[in-house]
């Protein structure tokens, strides 16, 4: 799923990138300065995003916006749930964290920075935009408890 996350819930960029949705973030998208609800709006619709906002005018402007009322980002992430939102991790991760871009596997042979673990004894990825290295770690854990509970 393709989705554009306003400022007030960049908490969930993570959650969602993790479980392989394309979740572009608008402060990212803005280099960190607020966009209009109409800039919002038109930004979502040139990249064919469904806007996930905690503003009832942006959510009045977009058609299929997700309109999310909790500030809690776990609370959020079961009105996601339950506005359709598949909320699984991917066996593998497909989307970076830090930007959204996409990750491919690091070869086994290939080295790694001193916080990325060996490609040799762990899977680890890298993303083809940005350079960070992801792994399958304890935050990978802690998410995907976090996503059995909702």
């Amino acid at each position: 799923m393709r989705l554009l996350l306003d400022a007030m819930c960049g908490g969930l960029t993570a959650y969602l990138r993790m479980c392989g949705h394309d979740a572009a973030y608008a402060l990212d998208r803005a280099d960190g300065e607020d966009v209009t609800d109409e800039e919002l709006v038109a930004l979502a619709a040139a990249e064919d995003r469904r806007i996930v906002t905690r503003d009832r005018n942006v959510a009045a402007l977009a058609d299929d916006a997700i309109l999310l009322t909790e500030r809690d980002v776990v609370d959020q992430l079961s009105e996601l749930a339950a506005a359709g939102v598949e909320l699984e991790l991917d066996e593998e991760p497909t989307r970076c964290g830090t930007c959204n871009g996409p990750l491919t596997a690091v070869d086994s042979v290939e080295s790694t920075p001193d916080y990325a673990p060996d490609p040799a004894d762990e899977s680890v990825w890298r993303c083809r935009d940005c350079g960070q290295y992801f792994w399958t770690g304890s935050h990978w854990d802690d998410v995907a408890a976090t996503l059995a509970e909702l």
